[in-house]
């Protein structure tokens, strides 16, 4: 796949196994995963094996989510990209947007940043009519990322246990 975007402050390339310390820094913080139904990791493995699906992902389904890196300082600072997800939420084969970024990055306008910048990818790359997002009812910050955006609530659902807005953003009203 070969994945790179620039932005104004960051880079989006495809996530890479030296990754692996960075990735498990953000995801063994209990903040960081709060809100997306898993416990935080306890093993550099486990970050291995998440990268090692992710690159599956490339391969399989020609997309998926790109390490996060700060033009500034080269630091990767999290996620955000697509993922293809066979099914959900009584939906087959969507692209699902995401974004996951490590604390101290909160708050600088790094999801919106890279999700405009994946958005565009989809809709005049890939040429996808729609993308999907869906985030915990109670994550305020995410929430409203989305519907500034412009993604439109649809439902809420049930995902392992936790209660998701479910969120649809169609070519058409991306502005």
């Amino acid at each position: 796949m070969n994945m790179y975007i620039e932005t104004k402050r960051l880079i989006l390339r495809e996530i890479a196994p030296e990754d692996v310390d960075a990735f498990f820094a953000m995801d063994s913080n209990p903040e960081v995963v709060k809100y997306v139904g898993i416990q935080p990791l306890t093993d550099l493995s486990q970050s291995a094996e998440m990268i090692k699906s992710i690159r599956n992902q490339y391969t399989e389904n020609g997309i998926g989510r790109w390490a996060v890196i700060r033009k500034e300082d080269g630091k990767l600072v999290g996620w955000s990209g697509l993922k293809l997800i066979k099914e959900i939420n009584n939906h087959q084969n969507i692209h699902d947007l995401g974004y996951r970024f490590t604390p101290e990055y909160w708050g600088k306008g790094y999801a919106t940043e890279t999700s405009i910048a994946v958005l565009n990818y989809a809709f005049n790359e890939m040429k996808l009519e729609k993308v999907f997002a869906y985030a915990d009812v109670r994550n305020d910050a995410s929430n409203h990322i989305l519907r500034k955006l412009g993604f439109e609530e649809k439902e809420t659902f049930i995902d392992e246990g936790d209660h998701c807005f479910w969120y649809e953003l169609k070519k058409e009203n991306y502005k």
